[in-house]
């Protein structure tokens, strides 16, 4: 069974002192991603093995990641070859360090994914190298339940609360699953799909009208929501016990209950609002930098990075997604075969808006949370006054963006400076 799926002074010491180990190599890979150990060995004798040219895989946190790299564009030679990181990583850039990559036609199938990898520019700064994301899943025996004319790979916010009214009133129980929980990803729900799918927007929008409606629509899913989510972080397990039938999760939260079961349930995307399809790519991508030793070396590697075999590679020694068309192998696990063809019609609708991970705030990535914790807390939990929490919400939130300073990220427009609470 196959499934198609579409599926980016001191700096020259520093510079000078770091090439030594890498002299034996035609091209050095600077990475943030695949770090575990088992995925670094994978990436390098099952992902660039077959690469026309040695590579050198070196995956770092981003702090060292990002201090060499400055290193050496600051001493404007180097020995980077090839550059991988998420897409928060490279928007943090100036483009003008890395090289316009226009000439090598290569794109991902996402068009809102090639848009991100011009970094607001006219060329193809990065490009899209794999992705990695939160879906939906459900009982298959919720499917009978679908209203009228719903299509479960192209819903609406409107169409999953009816759906769970219509699963609640059958079966006399709430099944609608959430990672309310103390270890679930609620958060990266209302930053990433939520609030793009009904403000366009996360920071700027936050206490928007359109955001008091998104509240008030998840209110109304939240009746048909099992009352227990609050203690649900890793929604397969209550895939596999049948306390929900339908639910929200990142894709490895869910792989056990594909794997196990892989009749009886199924993956699509998360649901469209007023402002498009919101949902949060964990998105990757490979640039070169202007002072890469070999050009053509460089290139070469990234046009074999996109390669459908290297996608496939790349998936199952990292368990990311491809951004290309591929045929994903009958081998693969269910929960990966499941998850991707869902990450792919999701990140490759018309209606995409992605909501992109948080970038910029350092240390403070826990309080920008905690201000949607906390609203949900209030609203949901609490049923405080939408209106009355979001004014409140907004200075702790605008405290946070200026002391970081951190600039808009998509799908909020961008700022010069500290992203504002509009």
């Amino acid at each position: 069974m196959t499934l198609h799926t579409k599926i980016a002074g001191a700096a020259t010491g520093i510079a000078l002192a770091l090439s030594a180990s890498v002299s034996q190599a035609d091209v050095l890979f600077w990475s943030t991603q695949a770090k575990p150990v088992e995925e670094a060995q994978a990436m390098r004798e099952q992902v660039l093995g077959a690469a026309d040219q040695n590579v050198d895989y070196q995956p770092n946190d981003g702090g060292p990641w990002l201090t060499r790299l400055q290193a050496e564009l600051q001493a404007g030679s180097g020995t980077i070859g090839l550059l991988g990181a998420l897409h928060g990583d490279f928007s943090a850039m100036n483009p003008d360090d890395l090289v316009d990559l226009d000439e090598l036609g290569l794109a991902s199938a996402s068009g809102t994914f090639n848009s991100l990898a011009k970094l607001g520019t006219d060329g193809m700064q990065y490009i899209p190298w794999m992705q990695a994301s939160y879906i939906m899943a459900a009982n298959k025996e919720a499917l009978q339940y679908l209203p009228d004319g719903a299509d479960i790979d192209a819903l609406s916010y409107d169409e999953l609360i009816a759906w769970a009214a219509n699963v609640h009133e059958a079966t006399g129980e709430p099944k609608f699953g959430f990672p309310a929980g103390p270890k679930g990803l609620k958060h990266r729900f209302f930053q990433g799909y939520l609030y793009p799918s009904y403000t366009n927007g996360v920071v700027r929008t936050f206490a928007s009208d359109e955001a008091v409606v998104a509240w008030e629509k998840f209110r109304e899913l939240w009746e048909h929501t099992n009352p227990a989510s609050t203690n649900f972080s890793f929604l397969q397990e209550q895939l596999l016990s049948g306390d929900a039938w339908i639910v929200f999760d990142h894709t490895s939260r869910l792989a056990q209950a594909f794997n196990e079961r892989p009749d009886d349930f199924v993956a699509f995307p998360a649901p469209a609002g007023p402002a498009g399809r919101g949902f949060m790519p964990v998105l990757a991508g490979v640039a070169i930098p202007r002072t890469a030793p070999d050009m053509d070396a460089a290139k070469s590697l990234v046009a074999h990075m996109l390669k459908p075999e290297t996608q496939i590679a790349t998936l199952r020694a990292t368990n990311f997604f491809p951004v290309i068309d591929v045929e994903l192998p009958a081998d693969l696990p269910t929960s990966v075969q499941a998850a991707g063809a869902a990450v792919a019609k999701m990140s490759g609708s018309p209606d995409a808006n992605p909501g992109l991970l948080p970038a910029g705030l350092g240390d403070k990535g826990g309080d920008f949370n905690r201000v949607f914790v906390d609203s949900f807390e209030r609203i949901i939990l609490a049923r405080q006054d939408i209106r009355a929490v979001l004014d409140d919400q907004k200075g702790k939130l605008a405290a946070i963006m200026n002391e970081t300073g951190a600039p808009c990220w998509a799908p909020d427009a961008p700022s010069e400076g500290a992203c504002p609470v509009e």
